[in-house]
């Protein structure tokens, strides 16, 4: 149905910066909403960062002030800018999509991850 596809991941030492992608393989549904979620070893998936479609962008408390999501509506590819980085942001970085149908039901999708390191 709806493909994510991520890039961007990676090593990096702390202070350091890396930006995620992530896009959508089709614009025919309405998009709710694009985020991402993190899940580092031993811990649950926890939200990093979510914009809704004429709404609002939302940040965990962790990284905000560090990173910035955005979207390209045209592309449907949604971003996460993630600047002075820290250990403890090592994680599986997912991406998210949320499409509304006609019914105006919601379905999430999500990308295959990336690996994001941070270490010295």
């Amino acid at each position: 149905q709806v493909q994510l596809v991520e890039s961007g991941g990676g090593l990096v030492q702390p202070g350091g910066s890396l930006r995620l992608s992530c896009a959508a393989s089709r614009t025919t549904l309405t998009t709710y909403a694009m985020g991402w979620y993190r899940q580092a070893p031993g811990r649950q998936r926890d939200l990093v960062a979510k914009i809704i479609t004429g709404g609002s962008i939302d940040y965990a408390d962790s990284v905000k002030g560090r990173f910035t999501i955005s979207r390209d509506v045209v592309k449907n590819t949604v971003y996460l800018q993630m600047n002075s980085l820290k250990p403890e942001d090592t994680a599986v970085y997912y991406c998210y999509i949320v499409v509304l149908t006609s019914t105006l039901s919601d379905y999430t999708y999500w990308g295959q991850g990336t690996q994001v390191t941070v270490s010295s």
